[in-house]
């Protein structure tokens, strides 16, 4: 008598194998748009920090909104992503500045 060649455990072989590459390909892909969100946001705070800073350098006074940065230095963000939190304290002391995420991770 002939055995049977069982092609099916070859088969569930592969899909489980299959599986696992993607479920690793999709945890790196995630980490990976995690990290470029966390640079964003890094930039942006830079971004803003430059120019209040440059502001105040050159006019003698923080600025009084966010959105005076937006229109004399150019400051532009992902709205749907961050939401900025600008706090002036006074003319002379330095806003508080928080940039939130918005996106639910």
């Amino acid at each position: 008598m002939r055995k049977k060649n069982s092609g099916s455990g070859k088969t569930i072989f592969t899909l489980i194998a299959f599986a696992v590459i993607l479920v690793i390909f999709l945890f790196a892909v995630n980490n990976a748009s995690k990290g470029n969100i966390d640079r964003q946001q890094e930039s942006l705070e830079k971004a803003i920090q430059r120019d209040v800073t440059y502001c105040y350098a050159t006019t003698g006074r923080y600025p009084k909104t966010l959105d005076y940065i937006e229109r004399v230095y150019g400051l532009t963000y992902d709205r749907d992503l961050f939401t900025i939190e600008y706090e002036v304290q006074g003319s002379k002391i330095p806003p508080v500045v928080t940039v939130k995420r918005t996106e639910a991770e």
